[in-house]
């Protein structure tokens, strides 16, 4: 049985490939990953309008389903892009653990990376 990041991963791939077939679309990687970014951007785009980011409107509700079906589009195109980008789900899994440990240690003052030293008291 896979997990659930794998099986996202496995429908997100079987998707592009139906899509791509189908459409007889034969681009090569860096345009591929050049439109999902953008499409990613655009599915960004619609979560900041189901936000209502617009402070000078009058406010309105958040719309909780319409929110929630914006941040699934945004992870198909996410995961489009790590799968032509050659990450699968243990890899990403991987690369995020080691990321956070880094922002972890970052924000405890313990990173080699300048610009994030703890301030210590005088």
């Amino acid at each position: 049985m896979k997990d659930r990041l794998e099986e996202i991963f496995y429908w997100q791939q079987q998707f592009n490939e139906t899509v791509r077939r189908e459409r007889h679309l034969t681009y090569d990687t860096a345009t591929w990953l050049q439109k999902e970014a953008l499409a990613l951007i655009v599915e960004l785009g619609e979560v900041l309008e189901e936000a209502r980011y617009k402070w000078w409107k009058n406010a309105e509700p958040i719309r909780p389903e319409k929110l929630h079906e914006e941040l699934v589009d945004v992870l198909h195109f996410f995961i489009s892009l790590c799968i032509d980008a050659g990450l699968d789900a243990e890899s990403l899994y991987q690369g995020y653990l080691a990321k956070n440990r880094e922002n972890f240690r970052r924000q405890q003052g313990l990173s080699d990376k300048p610009g994030y030293e703890v301030p210590r008291p005088e």
